[in-house]
């Protein structure tokens, strides 16, 4: 069998390649507890400086989470959804908290989990290939793997346009919204890995970084996504002459109702503790498997393949806000924790 995770030492530099280039590296539980556990080695180990992570073949990074098992799970209920999310969002914490420089690789398509393994690094370098986004509105989810944080965080109204319409973006809007650090061209990749195994991440980024092609998050009309009111940021849209407003406007339009609420919610709450942040996605996330807005998304969009969602507009005796609100809900003995990845940085400076 073909290892789905491939870890090298080269130099002083720990290489990890998602290695299921078909699938367009999309991640299950046993590809996360690998990084996971190879970023935990390598952590303390002298002989590794730095770590980067890219994808295997020629499309992208990675695509996200396996939705195809999420929608068995669904179905089945074995429980393999929430053990999946418990480590990936672990994996998600450790990234962002690595002592050493995490060099992300964010070459082609990088969605959703794809998000998750890079955008939480210490160094991330987007390039000419680079389509990214947070798509999970539009199979009825939302943006986690700290999504709901890293876009909260960003210029708020851009950071809304890609958690509200789950559309994709290159590298400068990448670097926009905070995702990226780095626009470095596809054809020196291959160079920078090789100079990565001897020089600091830093000199050697530096040398390589330029100045990307234009996106589009900068024009005026995404101000429209400033306000918190959904309808009165659709409006806004259609009245504009721009048209990239109104394909934003028919994208909003098409997400899903319940999803866009949620994730709505979720970027209101969010705050400067990725940790508080996940553990509240996590929540979301396991609630999310009761909705039945979740299911149809994955449907439309991998098992039928039909891309015709029939969405559920309203659940009887649930306001759309209380259908939101319960999606916050505690989860008795099963909340996320952080316990294998150790005290965090702020409980190891205050002891």
């Amino acid at each position: 069998m073909v290892p789905e995770i491939l870890t090298e030492r080269r130099g002083h530099l720990g290489l990890i390649t998602l290695n299921r280039p078909k699938a367009l590296n999309a991640l299950n539980a046993s590809m996360c507890q690998i990084i996971l556990d190879t970023l935990l080695a390598w952590r303390d180990d002298p002989d590794i400086a730095q770590v980067v992570v890219q994808g295997a073949g020629e499309r992208g990074l990675c695509a996200g989470g396996d939705i195809v098992a999420i929608y068995q799970d669904i179905k089945e209920r074995t429980g393999s959804s929430e053990n999946f999310w418990r480590i990936e969002y672990q994996l998600n914490v450790l990234i962002n908290e690595y002592p050493k420089p995490y060099i992300a690789l964010m070459s082609g398509i990088v969605l959703g989990g794809g998000i998750g393994i890079s955008a939480h690094g210490s160094h991330r370098i987007v390039t000419d290939s680079s389509k990214c986004g947070m798509p999970e509105v539009g199979i009825g989810f939302f943006p986690d793997v700290g999504g709901t944080h890293l876009l909260a965080k960003a210029p708020h109204a851009a950071g809304r346009l890609a958690a509200l319409t789950g559309s994709k973006f290159g590298a400068a809007d990448a670097i926009l919204l905070g995702l990226a650090d780095s626009y470095v061209p596809e054809d020196q990749l291959a160079r920078l890995l090789v100079e990565l195994e001897s020089e600091s991440a830093q000199s050697v980024i530096e040398r390589h970084q330029q100045t990307p092609p234009t996106g589009y998050m900068h024009e005026p009309w995404v101000q429209a996504f400033d306000g918190e009111n959904l309808r009165e940021v659709l409006r806004s849209l259609q009245s504009s002459q721009a048209p990239k407003a109104q394909e934003m406007a028919e994208t909003l339009q098409s997400a899903c109702p319940s999803s866009v609420r949620l994730t709505n919610e979720l970027i209101r709450q969010a705050g400067d503790d990725l940790r508080a942040d996940l553990q509240r996605e996590f929540r979301a996330a396991l609630h999310r498997l009761d909705d039945p807005d979740f299911a149809e998304g994955i449907r439309a969009a991998v098992i039928d393949k039909d891309r015709t969602p029939h969405w559920v507009e309203s659940l009887p005796g649930l306001s759309h806000e209380q259908r939101t609100e319960r999606h916050l809900g505690p989860l008795p003995g099963a909340e996320l924790n952080y316990a294998m990845l150790g005290a965090s940085a702020e409980e190891k400076s205050a002891s």
